[in-house]
């Protein structure tokens, strides 16, 4: 088993790439990539792209320097290789993939399965307790792909869970009920905004408490949920976290702190779509107006637009400093271009 690496040479975003692979297989290639502080979005189908910046580093950890036909000849004869042709078939299947692998991950880190960690009841049975947050899992899987989503769909899932790899590669520390309410955030979604919060908090107070979590740990995925409503929206629960992140926790106190702190990860991770390349936000804003299709088209642009405005017009539209470091910019762009085009 190695990890090969190929040269920088292909260029985008203002630098050149290399390609990072496994020839043996897809784990040892995750946990390579995790130990050189790559985010896991840089995982595209069968290869990390690493930028010409950190190619040294790699070689450091151990990665094999080889030619880019090496790198595609070694996939292919492990059986690694995803074809151009295949992308669109592989794409879903691996985010399924990823998707299970980071609740049955959770779950461990939580002592789901009996090992430790936040379980209360340790003597119900480890085999019960794996059995339920398995359960859990494909229930809220199953309620990320029911058919009348557009854009609170799996694909969003996973944006926001890759958002929070990439925040805690960065060196936030993301706590375990920042991922539960990531999961459980629009696990309720009627596109009621709001409502679909609070519904969804709910449901989440409800499955957590069932598998005998701490009963502050629930409290604290619930009031995560309903602090991602939308800005502009019943009060704009998100802006008063983002507003206040750094003076409330000044002040406050340390679970409080703790707790403002957790919210900043949820709400940047959850926006961190307004930052997306072209071609993924054209994508972004297309399903979202596919969810509002019952909407006439001046009353959806009025609403978006004023929405939208409510972000642009804060000091920062990211919380964290790491997330304005690595989205703001783009997002004030993406928004401005579409409030404009929305109001033309």
């Amino acid at each position: 088993m190695a990890i090969l690496i190929d040269p920088p040479a292909w260029p985008a975003h203002g630098t050149l790439w290399s390609h990072l692979v496994s020839d043996a297989d897809y784990d040892e290639l995750h946990a390579f990539a995790a130990r050189l502080g790559i985010p896991r979005r840089g995982f595209d189908l069968d290869h990390y792209d690493v930028p010409a910046a950190r190619y040294e580093e790699a070689l450091a950890h151990g990665a094999l320097p080889v030619g880019a036909k090496d790198v595609v000849h070694r996939l292919r004869d492990a059986g690694l290789r995803v074809r151009q042709a295949e992308r669109e078939a592989v794409t879903p299947v691996r985010r399924r993939q990823y998707l299970v692998a980071e609740w049955a991950g959770l779950g461990e880190a939580l002592g789901a399965g009996g090992a430790g960690g936040a379980i209360v009841d340790r003597d119900a049975g480890s085999t019960r307790a794996a059995e339920a947050w398995q359960r859990l899992g494909s229930e809220l899987i199953g309620r990320w792909n029911e058919p009348h989503r557009s854009y609170h769909d799996e694909r969003h899932l996973e944006d926001v869970l890759l958002a929070l790899d990439q925040l805690s590669v960065r060196g936030e520390r993301v706590s375990p009920a920042t991922l539960l309410a990531a999961w459980f955030h629009d696990a309720v979604y009627t596109g009621a905004a709001g409502a679909d919060e609070l519904d969804s908090a709910r449901l989440a107070h409800a499955a957590l408490s069932g598998l005998g979590l701490e009963a502050g740990l629930t409290g604290q995925v619930s009031e995560l949920i309903v602090a991602t409503t939308p800005a502009g929206v019943g009060g704009g629960a998100a802006d008063g976290v983002a507003a206040n992140d750094e003076s409330r926790g000044a002040a406050g106190s340390t679970s409080e702190t703790r707790i403002i702190r957790a919210a900043s990860h949820l709400l940047d991770a959850d926006l961190s779509i307004f930052a997306a390349g072209p071609h993924r936000y054209a994508e972004y804003t297309a399903a979202v107006r596919t969810e509002y299709a019952h909407v006439a088209d001046a009353d959806f642009a009025a609403g978006r637009a004023r929405i939208l405005d409510a972000y642009v017009s804060r000091p920062a539209i990211y919380a964290t400093a790491t997330a304005q470091q690595l989205w703001e910019d783009r997002a004030r762009a993406n928004l401005a271009r579409e409030i404009g085009e929305l109001r033309r």
